[in-house]
């Protein structure tokens, strides 16, 4: 393993997420865990060991981090325990906020009065800094989901068009956009978890392939589409036609939360639904996706699918799943591995959209826009890449 340090700053660092990332890295290091739940772990020795990462991030809550990992109630209390004094020792930035994008989380730790280029300057100097603690930096986006943005919209087609929106204080910006646009200027590579529209615009995507950072995104597929994605491949191998596919989620932690509102649901439903015209290679009439906040499920997501399938004869049959899961133990590990291979790329000299890293993710960015969906496709991407071929 590399001997480096790998600084990850996290966009929503006080989140459930955020906070069982920083936990188990922690733990780690104390050898309390194993590496469960690490699909990269052993994989290649050029990726920056576990126990050399560090962190640090914004948030729109100023708890330390043990304040937060107690609220949001991941961890057991005896690991919580042993990593306490790490998590409390840890707080976050002042966070880039817009209640325009994000209408049910609010918070009061925000660093500026809503200026673009205030918020870009600031958190530039703060990844700038932490790279130099650190050695490198990768920034990892996990904040709550945003409302749909147009990202073809005329304002980002070119870097000049979003420059000019970037110096009048347009409204169309979002602050994960902000985010993605200062970490490319700072040539640090961003990875987006969340369904948000960020460094997927085409002036941000242009402007990283021209100075050499990598990118990759979006949203992590942690649960149900991850499931999908390795059903899928398997139903049409044998031939079974899909008539209907009905997907349903619950979940009460705080992206639960931020999805209660339409418009940033619409963004969550967008990348959940691209996958299976992808795979099958036809339109499942009757896929619905539906996604349900239910606050006493916490964090403790329940993941239910109904697939009805044709086979010989056209005769009628059902598969049902039922994975209850645990959002941020699926999600943590994931968002950890991406963050080891961007630094991987960006030491590989590598630039743009990484679409190796394509299995994290439910919507994949893809440099001619059709990206692979399929899980063991894109497993086997990664796995090439991490290997140098």
């Amino acid at each position: 393993m590399s001997n480096r340090t790998l600084g990850i700053a996290v966009v929503g660092l006080g989140g459930a997420v955020g906070t069982t990332m920083v936990a188990g890295i922690e733990l780690l290091k104390l050898a309390l865990i194993g590496t469960n739940g690490l699909p990269l772990a052993g994989l290649s020795e050029e990726l920056t060991d576990y126990e050399r990462i560090r962190f640090a991030g914004w948030d729109l809550n100023d708890a330390n981090l043990a304040d937060a990992a107690a609220e949001h109630d991941v961890l057991p209390h005896r690991q919580f325990a042993s990593v306490e004094d790490k998590l409390r020792g840890l707080r976050p930035w002042r966070a880039i906020a817009d209640k325009a994008f994000l209408a049910n989380i609010e918070g009061a730790n925000v660093g500026d009065s809503g200026n673009h280029e205030d918020s870009i300057a600031r958190v530039r100097k703060q990844l700038r800094e932490f790279a130099a603690e650190c050695g490198e930096a990768v920034v990892i986006n996990l904040a709550s989901t945003e409302k749909l943005v147009d990202q073809q919209a005329p304002v980002f087609e070119s870097i000049e068009s979003f420059e000019k929106a970037i110096s009048e204080n347009s409204s169309l910006v979002s602050p994960a956009i902000l985010y993605a646009y200062a970490a490319i200027l700072e040539g640090v590579p961003y990875g987006n978890f969340t369904p948000s529209v960020a460094a997927d615009i085409p002036a941000l995507t242009d402007l990283a392939r021209k100075t050499g950072v990598p990118l990759a995104g979006k949203d992590g597929k942690t649960g149900q589409t991850f499931i999908k994605t390795v059903l899928a491949p398997a139903l049409k191998a044998r031939a079974l036609r899909v008539d209907g596919w009905y997907s349903t989620n619950i979940l009460g932690n705080r992206d639960g939360l931020a999805l209660s509102n339409e418009e940033s649901l619409a963004s969550k439903v967008k990348t959940k639904h691209s996958v299976l015209r992808s795979i099958l290679g036809y339109d499942v009439e009757d896929h619905i996706v539906d996604i349900r906040y239910y606050r006493p499920r916490g964090d403790d997501k329940e993941a239910w699918d109904n697939i009805d399938v044709s086979g010989f004869l056209g005769q009628p049959m059902q598969i049902k799943v039922n994975f209850l899961c645990k959002d941020s133990i699926l999600a943590a590990p994931l968002a950890i591995e991406i963050a080891r291979c961007l630094e991987l790329a960006k030491r590989r000299g590598q630039s743009g959209i990484q679409e190796q890293l394509s299995v994290f993710f439910k919507l994949p960015m893809a440099e001619n826009g059709d990206p692979e969906h399929a899980f063991h496709k894109q497993e086997a991407m990664l796995l090439e890449w991490i290997g140098g071929n």
